[in-house]
């Protein structure tokens, strides 16, 4: 006798994935690209921009619940940007995620409290711990 297929499937009890709305700020386009595929890849919605100035009105369109950029941009730095979100938005604003090719000590703290990032990670960063990070956001609803 054949085993039911049907009721032997593992998936039929797996929790849908919890889709999120990311927002990938950076200059470099390489890194815009690798992160929107790893996010896509997860089940994520993504878009990528490659200026401060183009993240306020993005993270707006995209409803974003999370934002992951690049703290050393031209013109407009992260830091900049990250501090008008959290001005413009205000506790409603998306997961904040600074991303920078240097690490110094205490950076991180020194983001949160001026800038208002809620994680730094240095690049290239590992795939898996920025995955963790957005485990603890809520999707915002569309």
């Amino acid at each position: 006798m054949k085993p039911d297929v049907r009721t032997s499937s593992s998936n039929a009890l797996s929790p849908a994935p919890r889709s999120l709305r990311v927002l990938v700020v950076d200059d470099e386009r390489d890194t815009v690209l690798t992160l929107m595929e790893l996010l896509r890849d997860e089940g994520h919605e993504t878009r990528g921009v490659y200026t401060g100035r183009q993240a306020l009105q993005a993270i707006r369109d995209l409803n974003a619940d999370a934002v992951i950029m690049d703290i050393a941009m031209p013109e407009v730095t992260g830091w900049d940007t990250a501090r008008e979100i959290r001005e413009a938005i205000g506790a409603a604003r998306p997961l904040l995620i600074a991303l920078s090719g240097q690490y110094t000590k205490g950076a991180d703290r020194v983001l949160s409290q001026l800038a208002g990032f809620d994680y730094y990670l240095t690049k290239p960063c590992d795939p898996n711990v920025l995955l963790a990070l957005l485990t603890s956001v809520k999707p915002s609803a569309a």
